[in-house]
């Protein structure tokens, strides 16, 4: 019986280690790579009007990785606010950032530049590396803070993480469960948004049903945006920037 009960138990193991290896395979080999794009690094000027200095930090997403970058969001979104503005733009995105690696990479060159509006696209890498609530919101945190202290008037936009179970490379049930990894990480960027009055670009609840519903929204990677998709992206996050531009200015911040 004891024997009978440790055969059990050793086949009950490697057939869980035999599942989560082939998981692991179809998540690597699922979809040809995509690499992330060579884009401009030093700040650009767009539109004519009131001076506007535009910085846009994140992920892979913020530099557009599964098409061209003339296809962004952020472009588009510098595009679009200079429709009104002189924008000086620049965009400090890093494929796979985390809420934490923006903080170590990202912020002190974002600092630099003193920026009136900000747009930071992360937390889809959070959710696939199964980041902490707790690390999520201090990393935000620090970066409001960063940002506020080099700008006081600074407006700050932030996405959270897009529908991962949307991303079709990753299969049942690792896509439920990235599914419930988003609603976890965008969970845990509500309380700060809120606190920080921080506008939020809610692309996960507007495009997800798309998303699933479509494949060529994504890229040959199955797991980035292709051009279309992130079409999509684009009208949610415009229209964030828009709302967070007609935020009054901090009580506590000078207004000359």
């Amino acid at each position: 019986m004891k024997h009978r009960i440790i055969l059990i138990i050793a086949a009950t193991v490697v057939a869980l280690l035999l599942f989560v290896l082939v998981e692991f395979l179809i998540v690597k080999y699922n979809g040809s790579p995509v690499n992330a794009p060579s884009i401009p690094r030093q700040p650009q000027s767009l539109g004519s009007g009131p001076s506007l200095t535009y910085v846009v930090m994140g992920d892979s997403t913020s530099i557009g990785q599964g098409t061209d970058y003339s296809h962004s969001y952020a472009l588009a979104s510098a595009e679009h606010l200079a429709e009104h503005y002189r924008v000086n733009f620049v965009n400090v995105g890093i494929s796979g950032a985390t809420a934490k690696s923006v903080v170590d990479q990202q912020l002190s060159q974002a600092v630099k530049y003193k920026p009136d509006i900000v747009l930071l696209a992360v937390g889809a890498n959070d959710a696939t590396h199964f980041t902490g609530g707790t690390s999520i919101r201090t990393s935000l945190q620090q970066i409001i803070d960063s940002l506020k202290q080099a700008n006081c008037k600074v407006h700050i936009i932030v996405t959270g993480s897009p529908a991962m179970d949307s991303v079709r490379r990753f299969p049942w049930p690792l896509k439920q469960l990235m599914g419930l990894r988003t609603k976890q990480v965008n969970n845990a960027f509500a309380p700060i948004t809120k606190q920080n009055d921080l506008v939020f670009a809610p692309i996960a609840e507007k495009t997800r049903a798309a998303f699933l519903a479509d494949p060529t929204l994504l890229a040959a990677d199955k797991f980035h945006p292709s051009a279309r998709g992130y079409a999509l992206w684009k009208p949610v996050i415009n229209q964030a920037l828009d709302e967070a531009l007609k935020q009054p200015v901090p009580a506590d911040c000078p207004k000359s």
